[in-house]
């Protein structure tokens, strides 16, 4: 088999831990970004949950596509699983990005799973600030993973207005 893509949103794209030989600024079309799953592992517990990226239904994501060598296919996708379905709130899928040279490529994305119990829904800012403010789990607390994902969103001119209001409150200047 061939190369293939991934398509990072959110922690991907600061640590994607697969091995890849090229990367692409991309647009996702009919999904966005949002804080729209509650973390019971990695940002939160059950007891207290966190909330974590996931890409939901409307609009767009402008993210990185990773360009995976198609000898590596089955490293990349068993790793991909093994971190991204640890509860199965994400779904798999083929989705047809972007690339920023104006090419359109199937890429491996993972959208959320709207009957999962996990789904937070379409949060404002407020809301998800006040459940992201104070949940730690095993990847460490909630408000250092929204402002890294910020941090290099900005560092790639990507701009995501909700988000840049949600750490705004969450840590104030």
């Amino acid at each position: 088999m061939g190369d293939f893509w991934v398509f990072g949103y959110g922690s991907l794209i600061w640590r994607p831990g697969f091995a890849h030989v090229e990367t692409q600024r991309a647009r996702l079309h009919g999904y966005r970004r949002s804080l729209c799953v509650y973390s019971f592992v990695h940002r939160g517990t059950r007891e207290r949950p966190g909330l974590v990226l996931g890409l939901d239904r409307g609009g767009s994501c402008i993210g990185l596509a990773f360009r995976v060598p198609g000898d590596l296919r089955d490293e990349a996708i068993t790793y991909l699983r093994e971190r991204e379905l640890v509860t199965n709130v994400y779904l798999e899928r083929l989705l047809k990005i972007r690339l920023d040279g104006g090419s359109t490529v199937d890429a491996v994305a993972y959208i959320v799973d709207r009957q999962h119990e996990q789904y937070a829904g379409a949060l404002d800012a407020a809301d998800a600030a006040a459940v992201v403010r104070g949940a730690v789990g095993q990847s460490g607390n909630n408000e250092d993973y929204v402002l890294s994902t910020l941090e290099h969103l900005e560092a790639l001119g990507i701009r995501d207005h909700w988000l840049e209001d949600v750490a705004r409150q969450v840590a104030p200047l």
